[in-house]
């Protein structure tokens, strides 16, 4: 269960602590159980969300997308934050958006496509709560954490050296396959017609997001796939509250 523990400590900011440092072997292997994860934070969300029925809906949604990036300690917004700022003052240039991304510091790009996906997150909750459907609050976490799984399967990582890189070379690969499949039939279990649909269009966002990471990086980092998952839970939100 050690590679369990070992992703949900850096996918979560649940209080978890590993024995030592894990070798390669189970840091590739932890990638396998990100949708697990996923599929934890949309249970904690569900529970959240029943215990705050009756609340006010602006409130409700507002403390749920709390929650939510609370339990994941921001991480994945600290990496579509880099990963905007990169894209718009890269120009193109390759090395020059490695070396934006590991600047701390947010420019005006970074904090304007903070605001839009949280914006458009907390309002895509408050339709799903005002509708009562709020299965996109499983859906949305297993998706985006399986997407990060499919992104390490299927692209170069491209930053030489540290836990990435060790996670993808040491990536069981057919196991990741058999997982990715796994993930997409409980999502057409939980969710049917709506389901594939979301499936379907997660699938165009995901390919064209790898896309513009192989075309400007010649692959992903850490930062693009925090940056993928942001959008792609967006994206889930938003169909299902448009559906």
């Amino acid at each position: 269960m050690l590679p369990f523990w070992i992703a949900l400590q850096f996918l979560s900011s649940l209080p978890v602590r590993l024995p030592g440092m894990p070798q390669p072997q189970e840091l590739g292997r932890s990638l396998l159980f990100y949708p697990l994860v996923g599929l934890l934070f949309g249970v904690l969300l569900l529970g959240l969300n029943a215990l705050l029925e009756g609340t006010p809906l602006m409130l409700h949604a507002a403390l749920l997308l709390a929650f939510w990036v609370l339990l994941s300690g921001g991480l994945h917004l600290d990496g579509l934050a880099d990963s905007a700022d990169a894209w718009l003052g890269g120009f193109g240039d390759r090395e020059r958006t490695l070396s934006i991304m590991k600047d701390p510091r947010s420019g005006p790009i970074a904090v304007v496509t903070l605001v839009l996906v949280l914006l458009l997150k907390f309002t895509a909750l408050l339709a799903l709560i005002e509708s009562h459907h709020p299965l996109g609050l499983l859906l949305a976490p297993l998706i985006g954490r399986s997407a990060m799984l499919g992104l390490f399967l299927s692209t170069p990582y491209v930053r030489a050296g540290g836990l990435g890189q060790a996670m993808a070379d040491h990536l069981p690969r057919q196991a990741g396959r058999q997982v990715l499949l796994l993930s997409a039939v409980a999502c057409l279990v939980l969710a049917g017609l709506f389901g594939f649909i979301i499936l379907l269009a997660s699938a165009v966002a995901f390919l064209w997001l790898r896309h513009l990471m192989i075309r400007r990086l010649g692959g992903t980092t850490g930062d693009t796939a925090g940056a993928l998952l942001e959008l792609l839970e967006m994206l889930v939100l938003v169909v299902l509250a448009i559906g």
